[in-house]
Parts: structure tokens; sequence; C-alpha cells
């Protein structure tokens, strides 16, 4: 770690205006926390990039900084750590869940999450609660190559806690859940010891209970098991059958389930025709395919759960008056191989830049009139609306892939025709790739980052995310009380669509997808950003290789363009009328910023 985070560079930043101290995160940190106080205003943060940037580190750095400066200082009455020592501590809990190692970050947050730090009208900290989008919940049965999964399953396996191998029944060779990566490069993030004893004091300051916490490393190991179970075709059938059940019976000793109707349920699950249930047979790919299914929905279920125990335990009865937002979301991804993950996430960064844009080009300048200042009002021509409206609006790609979920018979193929059918041709943001490459592609979207080329292969079944109902309902009976726990309120799709009468929808039943949830918890994100005053914190990547000192200077410079720096530098140039030559700009700028740093520290460059 370079030495620009230590506790006297917090006191040297402390109350410091913007253009009294160089640049640094702590200065737009302190800026946010000041205004909240000046203006009475609830501020947010915003801490963008690309994958292995720097977003997580920085997003650590600034809830570290809040804690400090406006620690209450009281401890808690039921034990646990005091609320500054738990809301630093929510980091290592979350990451072990959902940070991994990829090709570009060896700790690369596969989720996003809104961390609001509550304070009083005081300023002192009075709460905090989490909000999570995206999780990636494939990682869980697939990493590509060079890549791992969740830090989680390598701190179970790795002996740093002896005490656990006994309870959780560990002579496991997880290949089919763990050793999926082929990478020679040696995991140089941290030890695999320090993370299991870093994971432990979170637990610890959280306040989790023992059973708690045993319930989460035996859910943990019951998810390795689970993916290591084997199949095979019966004789001269294509039913499947266990091939073998002593993974099975860990399982079902892990989790509380009679093994039997465990392996009965995954081979022959019962299904709803009209108004009564079948027994329907399975294929060895079809058990597979569903055993995948339960364990993400277990992890991503798990997950939730996690976040939820974290908000309980931040909640307390100080009164709140204003609040920080901190937003860390995954960074915008362009693989070789780009499907449904990808679509979603670089749909939620085109609106966080489309909402960069608005503020810092559209509303500054807006300002500048309002002050009466002599300015030229420029169209700087980075609207994103066309990428966002094919993505979202009605007839976009999202509701073509909501209204193909709901035909039995729609497949990739008839997906697909409908998006040539609606977008190609009259979309500016959509073609048909042209460019071949070893993956294929069918369909790019010209994004404000670049042209995307996305797979469609298995978009249905990814957003409707189906699980086997049959085994579900064994786990909401299992005698593990998180397992009953992470269960409870799910609602089948059978349920929300047609569980009453004559297959007539329930009352209050519903079902929503893996699209339609994205699109209403973004939403809610992107309304409580306009209820702020925001804050942008750009983190750059130096070199996609992971070297320290090395700067590759082409990358740096598409970062740049991608977040607008660059375009905005060329406006404000632009701005002043006649083209002014630099000197005169440099002078101009002054008259408008005499704060601004003295004339040693202009970057002329």
């Amino acid at each position: 770690m370079l030495p620009v985070y230590a506790p006297y560079v917090i006191a040297a930043y402390k109350g410091k205006r913007r253009t009294e101290m160089p640049p640094h995160l702590y200065s737009i940190a302190d800026n946010a926390y000041t205004e909240m106080l000046m203006n009475r205003e609830n501020q947010s943060m915003l801490i963008t990039g690309e994958s292995g940037a720097g977003k997580t580190v920085n997003t650590k750095k600034v809830i570290q900084y809040f804690a400090l400066v406006a620690a209450f200082g009281g401890s808690q009455d039921d034990g646990k750590g005091t609320l500054e020592d738990q809301i630093v501590q929510c980091n290592p809990a979350m990451e072990a869940f959902g940070n991994a190692k990829t090709v570009r970050n060896d700790n690369s947050s596969r989720f996003g999450k809104f961390i609001r730090i509550h304070f009083g009208s005081t300023g002192l900290l009075a709460s905090g609660d989490i909000e999570h989008y995206l999780l990636e919940k494939s990682r869980v049965i697939y990493q590509q190559e060079g890549e791992r999964n969740y830090h989680i399953f390598y701190q179970i396996i790795s002996g740093s806690k002896p005490e656990l191998i006994g309870e959780i029944v560990f002579q496991i060779m997880c290949k089919a859940c763990l050793y999926s990566t082929k990478s020679k490069r040696k995991f140089v993030y941290r030890s695999t010891a320090d993370m299991t004893n870093m994971l432990s004091d979170a637990f610890r300051v959280l306040g989790f209970n023992q059973e708690e916490i045993s319930g989460i490393y035996r859910l943990m190991a019951g998810i390795m098991h689970q993916q290591n179970m084997k199949f095979k075709n019966k004789q001269r059938e294509e039913q499947a059958e266990p091939d073998g059940t002593e993974d099975a019976d860990k399982v079902a000793y892990l989790f509380g389930l009679n093994s039997a109707d465990f392996i009965k349920y995954l081979c022959h699950p019962r299904v709803k025709v009209g108004n009564e249930y079948v027994t329907k047979g399975q294929s060895c790919h079809q058990v597979s395919y569903g055993i995948g299914a339960l364990s993400k929905g277990l992890f991503g279920r798990h997950f939730d759960w996690l976040v939820k125990l974290i908000n309980q335990t931040l909640s307390t009865k100080l009164p709140r008056s204003f609040f920080i937002g901190v937003l860390d979301i995954a960074g915008f991804e362009i693989f070789d191989s780009n499907s449904f993950e990808q679509l979603c996430i670089n749909f939620t960064n085109e609106k966080l830049q489309q909402f960069f844009n608005h503020h810092m080009f559209v509303l500054e300048q807006e300002e500048y009139k309002k002050e009466g200042i002599d300015w030229v009002f420029i169209d700087f021509g980075m609207d994103l609306a066309a990428c966002i409206e094919l993505i979202e609006k009605p007839l976009g790609i999202m509701s073509i892939l909501e209204e193909e979920c709901m035909f039995p018979k729609a497949s990739d193929d008839t997906f697909k025709d409908k998006l040539y059918q609606n977008h190609l041709g009259k979309s500016k943001a959509f073609g048909k790739p042209v460019k071949k490459t070893k993956y294929e592609a069918h369909f790019e979207l010209y994004h404000y980052a670049g042209t995307v080329q996305y797979n469609i292969c298995g978009w249905l079944e990814k957003n409707k995310d189906p699980l086997n109902n049959s085994v579900v309902d064994l786990y909401k009976k299992a005698s593990m009380k998180l397992m009953q726990t992470i269960w409870e309120g799910y609602v089948s799709p059978e349920e929300g669509n047609g569980g009453g009468k004559g297959g007539k929808r329930k009352k209050g039943g519903s079902f929503m997808t893996v699209s339609s949830l994205h699109r209403q918890s973004l939403n809610a994100l992107m309304t409580n950003l306009r209820s702020t005053a925001p804050h942008f914190v750009r983190c750059l990547i130096p070199n996609e290789r992971k070297c320290p000192g090395e700067m590759d200077s082409h990358l740096v410079l598409h970062q740049l363009r991608c977040n607008g720096v660059l375009e905005g530098i060329r406006i404000c140039r632009k701005g002043f009328p006649n083209r002014v030559p630099y000197g005169d700009f440099k002078q101009r700028y002054r008259i408008l910023n005499p704060n601004a740093a003295p004339e040693g520290q202009f970057m002329d460059s």
C-alpha cells in the first residue's frame, strides 16, 4: 500500500477546502462531509472505473475516513464493537462472499453496493445501511480460465480454521466448484489465512452468534459438495441416476435434509400441470443444470440474508438527519465473450455516465447562465440516451426479453429474430456484428466506452433463473435454521403466476425475472442519487497486467475519454468566446476560480 492513506494524511485533509490541498480522495470525502453540514443536504460519492482500477479500495478508505472523522465514540451495550468499527468491518465480511480473483484484479467486487452512512444533526455517526446490486451468481458454478471462485470457498478448505474440519466433514476435492481455473499465476492479493482471520474478526465485531457463523460455513461447504455430485444415465434410458451417493449424503448432513428424498427430487422433480402435480424424468444434463441453478440460488439468497443481517447490526436508535452514500459498482466490461451479465453491468454504467454528464456539463453550464457569466452554451454531444432507451424502453432489449420469457416455445433464435426485427437498421446504437472473433456474437451495442458484441445463448433461462421447486421445498423444511431462514418468503413461478383455482394468479403472488428486478433496483438507485449532491471519484487502471510502476498511456487515455474527462476539458476551453489563446484561458480560469492552486501547481499538460 502506498503511504497516502495514513492517519496523518486524514488529519491533514480534515476541514480543508478542495483548493487548499493537493487532489486526494480524502479531499473529496471531506468536502462531501462539509457540504452536508453546511447545506443540510444529503450527499453521494460515485466511485467509478474499470475492473481493477481501485474502486473497492477507495470505497473502503472513504468509509474509514467518515468513521474516524465523525466517530460517535460510544460503545454498544450488547458487547458488539463500536458503530464506527462495525461500519469498517462490513467490508471484509462482504468481500469474502462477494469478491473473487479475476484476470484483471485479485480482489474484484462481483457485485455493486451503495453504502449509506447516516449522521446526526451535529455530524456524528448515527447508523448505516447497504444496498447491493447484480451479484454474479454464475461464478459459483463456473469461472473463466485464469479466474477463481469467491474467496470464502478457499478460506474454508485452506485448513486455517481447523475447528471447522470435523464440523463440515471435509475430505473434499472441490473440482467442480473451485478448480475449473487453469491459471498459472499465483494469487497475490492476501494470504488465505489472513483473509480467514479478518472474516472471523468481522463476524465478532458485527455481533454474529455462533449458530449463524456455523450455518454460514455449513452452507458454503454444502454448495461445494453439491457441485461435486455425479450422475449417470440408466441402462438404455436417458433417465439420470446417482453415480455414488457420498457427496449427496454430505450435503444432506450439512443442510439437515433426508438424503434419499434429496436424490429422488433431483432426478424426478414434481411439476404442476394444470391443477395437478406429476413426476418428471431428468437426463444427466438436466440434473447437472438443476444442481447449478440450486447452488446459485443458495449462494444468492444467502448473500441477501448476510446484507440484511449487517444492516440490522448497523441500525441504531440514534436520530438520523442526513446521509452520505458511497457507490461502488462493477466497472464497464468488454470481454472476448459477453453475455446477459455484461449487458446488465454495462447498462448500469451507461446510466451512471449519463448522470455524470448531466451533472458536470448540463447543470454546470446552467449555473453559469444563472450567475451571469459570459458563456456560450455548448451542446457537448455526449448524450447517451440512444443506447439507454434501446435497452430499457418499451420494445427495447429488456422488454423483448421479458416478453419472450412468457412464451413456452420461445428460444434464443426467436429472441434474436425479434431484436433484429425491431432494432436492426432502426437504432443507431444497435448493429449486427461484422468483425469475426473466435466467440460467436449475435448483436453489438455502441456504448459510450466502446462497441460490445453480445452472445444471447441462454438469456431466457438466465432471466427466468428457474429452480427445482421440489428440492426448494426440501430446503425450506431442512433442520438447519439458516436454510429455513434464507428460503423464507420464496415464491415459485407456479405459485406466483398460477397458484389459485383454475390456474389463476394467487392474490398478491408475483414472480419477478432477473432483468425486471435489476431495472427496479437501478431505478431506485438513480432516484436516490438525484436526491443528493453528487461527488465523483474516477479510478484509472494504469495497465492490464497487474504490474506496479507501469503506465500504459493509450489505456489511460481511453479511460479518460470514456469518463468524459478529456471531453470536459475541451468543452471548458471551447466555452470561452472567440477561442481565446491558452494563456488567456488560464487567466480567465483564475477569474472564475480565485482559490485555484498557485501557478507552479497549474497543470499545463
